[in-house]
């Protein structure tokens, strides 16, 4: 009977899997008027993407089951779950409009009364962008923004938790980047390390001469490879003042793969060898995948999953360099906190993180150290 279920289970997701969203959300940022010149500028346009993806959320609350299975391609969704993490999302969007609306005084463009729920889901309902406003090009490519963005979201959330992903944790133990304060940003780069001087070696260069760091996470094979091509010192030049993490010997869906411990505890004990000034225990699971009982093999290892809720989408052939960065940029307005995941396995990523650093260098925003992220406990950097 087991042995039923599991191959049910695994056929259901390869099929979920098969049949997601095409298209991926993206927008010129351009269309915005205003340079976040000031951290009461970020506001204003966090306030306006807040209410412009609480509108497309509250209309997709009119669909019922049939339509909405159209609408993501599945021939199955969970209702229950879908509805949930409505309820989340919900939760968050009122939460960071309180937090945007402290800079009405200054500037009060966007500024509505919202004090509760109900409040915010009103003026969801009502929101628009006049013909004549000084932010009317922003309103439609806004529009088809977040309506396909919140697609990508609720194909994950009905799927969930039988396909996981970074929609939701299984237990308190998972980071999602939604514990820390506002206007805090963690940047994690996933799959690496490259091939000597490639990406991996521009992006840690980089930061170091941005005097930023970042969560890297990578795979146990490919590391053991550079390693191999160079050296353990070489390595360990590589990810100098940096934070490094697992995400497992190989990049497979560590729900559905049964050495899945293996791949872990193999991984670890390499990067523990190799890196052990920049080694956290942190695990990144490919595609975010991990089993749903999983938490005492992780509570037993003394690591924490760490998941994601700002997708750069990098590793779309879909999705150029330019398009990566205001995606992120846009979902940071949105989310207005949280850890944003990049691929050093592309080069996307060299296009794409120049222009966000330079276009939120004045808006208020902090880039949070790896160090003192929850869960890690690499030694800081020498001063």
């Amino acid at each position: 009977m087991r042995i039923v279920l599991f191959i049910s289970a695994c056929l259901f997701w390869s099929t979920a899997q098969a049949a997601g969203p095409v298209e991926i959300a993206t927008i010129e940022r351009s269309v915005w008027p205003e340079q976040f010149t000031t951290p009461v500028l970020f506001d204003v346009a966090s306030r306006a993407e807040i209410l412009a993806f609480a509108h497309a959320l509250l209309a997709s609350e009119s669909q019922d089951e049939a339509a909405l299975k159209a609408r993501l391609d599945l021939r199955k969704i969970n209702m229950v779950s879908l509805n949930l993490i409505r309820q989340r999302l919900w939760s968050r969007l009122l939460e960071n409009y309180q937090y945007a609306q402290k800079s009405c005084e200054q500037d009060a463009s966007f500024c509505l009364l919202v004090e509760d729920l109900p409040t915010l889901r009103e003026q969801a309902g009502k929101f628009e962008v006049a013909s004549d406003s000084y932010y009317a090009a922003w309103g439609q490519p806004s529009q088809a923004f977040h309506e396909t963005y919140l697609t990508e979201l609720l194909h994950e959330a009905a799927l969930f938790p039988l396909t996981s992903s970074e929609i939701e944790r299984y237990n308190s133990d998972e980071l999602t980047g939604d514990e820390m304060p506002d206007r805090s940003f963690l940047l994690s780069f996933d799959s690496g390390p490259t091939v000597v001087d490639g990406t991996t070696d521009w992006l840690t260069d980089f930061l170091r001469q941005r005097k930023l760091n970042a969560n890297f996470f990578v795979l146990g094979k490919t590391l053991q490879t550079r390693e191999s091509k160079s050296s353990a010192a070489a390595v360990q030049t590589l990810y100098r003042q940096q934070c490094v993490g697992s995400q497992g010997w190989e990049y497979r869906s560590h729900a559905q793969w049964l050495d899945w411990q293996n791949s872990v505890q193999r991984s670890i004990v390499q990067l523990q060898q190799v890196l052990p000034d920049n080694y956290v225990p942190l695990f990144r699971p490919p595609y975010g995948q991990r089993r749903a009982d999983s938490a005492e093999f992780f509570r037993d290892q003394g690591i924490k999953v760490s998941l994601w809720n700002i997708d750069s989408q990098d590793w779309s052939r879909n999705i150029s360099g330019d398009q990566a960065g205001q995606r992120v940029l846009t979902l940071m307005l949105l989310w207005r906190r949280g850890v944003v995941v990049f691929h050093d396995i592309h080069n996307k990523v060299e296009t794409a993180l120049p222009w966000l650093l330079t276009n939120t260098a004045q808006s208020g925003v902090q880039w949070q150290d790896c160090h003192s992220y929850p869960g890690n406990t690499a030694k800081s950097p020498e001063s």
